[in-house]
């Protein structure tokens, strides 16, 4: 598959998805049986739906590659070609009671400034401006479907779980039937992008079941059913086109079932299901330079889904392991520069100070070709392996170091969410223009000194060309038309000390600014310490 071009990756649900397109020659599909019926229940009553929509085959001529018949050395083999279903209506009648839409009511966190993040902002306070943010509404939809007759729901956790500046309100759950009933959000999973809901009614609801994905075969027919631009219950059908499909995007769940199957916008969280009506992924992203669907579709493995629904459903947090490595897979030329067997193995670039993976003697350059006996694999990537074994655990890792192999005994850590993990792995470019952001930093500091900071880490000491055992925090903006703007003071400046006390952390300069006002002095003096110049003590006025 070709690498993704920026933009061309997207979710489905509030956002859209992307695409390249795959011409492709759909396979013979094995003898069909008969479609296993779908439970649901009704009123006090449970009850198994008879008829269930056994596939009408077409017959079909022999096909297979013509061989010469005396040719011993070339398969023979002749394979028979079963027609696609005659119908999916039948099928569709069983499941799409038990698939809803899902819309949301957020309150978003909105500045009242225009001119917030930019030099006029201070302008426009001073001139009256009010800066107390205000809340917007937004809303997002999406799919889902029922997994218990008490109304429990599974789907995307972007779907309902809004960003940082924002907070969830209100779940609506809308029936095919245009019922509607509120939610409550019972878990969500930002890392597998899983959440479970749970239905306010006393009513038996009918569901679908989880299958077993792992037996998916490439050329399977499946059917998806969702809310595409909230149109409501869609259905439609394709076949399977992969059956683990790494996307080059990275994480620990970068690992789907591909399909033709038409997904889109809105889409997200829907099930994929088998001509059996087993759930054997979650709707959940599809490549498209347009925003529509051109014939590649994700879906979340029922495999990975499963069990991770099942402890969100008992209110359980999701550990998992972490080793505390940045990677990168050993393509081609990375595995004839190091003489390795092609699509094996991937190629630590970073080890996480003070990560299981540090203290177990990892280091960069290490190729990392098996983790607990799994060989690692651009199916199979060491997130994923890692991610599925419980913190705690000890686990052989075996790698090549300067052409050898060996294996280290390493004891996995638990995995940091989703913000510490980019906070662990961020970059700073002390060189970019970055404008004071109010969502950044410290309130306090922004207002009485013009400027944003953030606390020293290994990564941005890297970044700053200093030792890692340099102390104090880091200048990330600055306000301009402020008194640190007009001494020079600018992004990338190392702050040692504050009235000659040293401040390592974000609270200690907080303190040393309370310090000043309530001795009434007017100025901060500050060691400052810039790349390539001595330390030097710089005097800023409070505002």
């Amino acid at each position: 598959m070709a690498s993704l071009e920026p933009g061309y990756w997207r979710t489905l649900g509030t956002a859209s998805v992307g695409v390249e397109v795959d011409a492709r020659a759909r396979t013979n599909k094995k003898e069909a049986k008969d479609v296993k019926n779908v439970r649901y229940v009704y009123g006090l009553t449970s009850a198994l739906l008879v008829g269930g929509a056994a596939i009408s085959l077409m017959t079909g001529y022999p096909a297979g590659a013509q061989v010469a018949q005396n040719d011993d050395t070339v398969m023979n083999r002749v394979v028979p070609i079963e027609g696609a279903p005659a119908s999916f209506a039948d099928l569709t009648q069983q499941l799409q009671p038990a698939v809803v839409n899902i819309a949301t009511r957020q309150s978003v966190e909105v500045s009242r400034n225009p001119f917030a993040g930019t030099p006029f902002a201070e302008l426009f306070n001073r001139r009256g401006g009010s800066n107390e943010p205000q809340r917007r509404e937004a809303q997002s939809l999406g799919s889902g479907f029922i997994i218990s007759a008490d109304g429990y729901v599974v789907t995307n956790n972007h779907v309902v779980s809004p960003d940082n500046r924002a907070r969830l309100e209100e779940i609506t759950i809308t029936m095919p039937d245009g019922t509607e009933y509120e939610a409550e959000l019972v878990g969500a999973d930002a890392q597998s992008d899983l959440a479970v809901l749970k239905i306010q009614s006393d009513k038996a609801f009918p569901f679908v079941e989880f299958g077993d994905s792992s037996q998916t075969r490439v050329g399977e027919w499946v059917v998806a059913i969702g809310n595409p631009f909230g149109l409501g219950g869609t259905v439609t059908s394709g076949i399977v086109s992969a059956v683990y499909r790494n996307t080059g995007q990275g994480g620990a769940y970068d690992r789907y079932i591909q399909t033709d199957a038409s997904i889109n916008r809105g889409n997200s969280g829907g099930p994929l299901f088998d001509m059996r009506g087993n759930v054997i992924g979650i709707n959940n992203a599809i490549f498209s330079p347009s925003g529509g669907s051109v014939g590649i579709g994700f879906a979340i493995p029922a495999e990975i889904a499963a069990p991770i629904v099942a402890q969100l459903k008992q209110g359980q947090e999701i550990e998992r392991g972490y080793l505390g490595v940045s990677l990168e897979p050993i393509n081609d030329d990375l595995a004839d520069s190091l003489g390795l067997p092609h699509n094996r193995g991937e190629l630590v670039q970073i080890v996480t100070d003070d990560s299981p993976a540090g203290r177990a003697g990892l280091k960069a350059g290490d190729v990392i070709v098996s983790v607990n006996g799994s060989d690692v694999t651009s199916e199979q990537t060491v997130s994923f392996i890692v991610a599925n074994i419980a913190p705690g655990e000890s686990v052989p890792v075996e790698i090549v170091r300067d052409g050898r192999r060996m294996t280290i005994d390493t004891t996995l850590g638990r995995r940091p969410s989703e913000a510490e993990l980019a906070r662990q792995t961020q970059t700073f470019d002390p060189e970019s223009e970055e404008p004071m952001d109010p969502e950044a930093s410290d309130e306090m500091i922004a207002e009485k000194l013009g400027m944003q900071v953030l606390e020293m880490t290994p990564q941005i000491a890297r970044s700053l060309g200093v030792g890692e055992g340099t102390t104090g925090l880091v200048i990330g903006a600055v306000d301009q038309n402020s008194d640190a703007g007009r001494r020079g003071l600018r992004r990338g400046d190392i702050i040692l000390s504050a009235n000659y006390q040293a401040v390592t952390t974000i609270e200690a300069l907080r303190e040393q600014i309370t310090a000043a006002e309530q001795e009434n002095r007017e100025a901060v003096l500050l060691r400052i310490q810039r790349r390539g110049m001595p330390p030097r003590f710089v005097p800023v006025r409070l505002r």
